[in-house]
């Protein structure tokens, strides 16, 4: 059995994702795109070139006239992104995959990813993405933050040259 990961994005224009970006960029987080994503973490024993396929076939959770689904590459958020789980949250196979199986899967977390780029469509620092996350994107009063490694850009800035 092995942890992998998928995010669903929409195809159409997010305007959630939108109102939080204009709301992070009025709080000073430098940042020019906001991308957001629900990702579904899963224990599958299944074929891994068929998860995709598996998951696009439980129409509870995916809907091929509004969704795009990406099989990540890592059960870790990205370069410029960040996980918000709730606390406390449970195996969500039956809760929310409306009480359907997915062949292979046997347990399934869902967290709202979000990620940041900048506008040359790199990811954002680390410590940008941490401060999106502490001033708008998680509330740590029911949720948890994960952060993903250092984006490229980063590096960039550390090695002195700026694009």
């Amino acid at each position: 059995m092995s942890e992998r990961a998928i995010a669903i994005r929409l195809k159409i224009p997010d305007n959630e994702a939108y109102t939080a970006l204009v709301a992070l960029q009025r709080l000073g987080v430098e940042a020019e795109r906001l991308e957001r994503s629900e990702i579904w973490i899963v224990e599958d024993a299944g074929d891994p070139s068929s998860l995709a396929s598996r998951v696009e076939a439980n129409e509870s959770v995916f809907n091929p006239n509004k969704h795009r689904l990406e099989v990540l590459a890592s059960p870790q958020p990205r370069a410029g992104e960040v996980w918000i789980e709730e606390l406390g949250a449970h195996d969500e196979v039956r809760e929310h995959l409306g009480g359907k199986a997915i062949d292979g899967i046997a347990r399934a977390r869902r967290c709202v990813g979000w990620r940041l780029l900048d506008r040359y469509g790199e990811p954002v620092s680390r410590g940008t993405v941490a401060d999106a996350a502490d001033l708008l994107l998680c509330n740590p009063a029911i949720e948890v933050a994960r952060l993903g490694p250092e984006g490229s850009r980063a590096r960039r800035e550390e090695a002195g040259d700026r694009a």
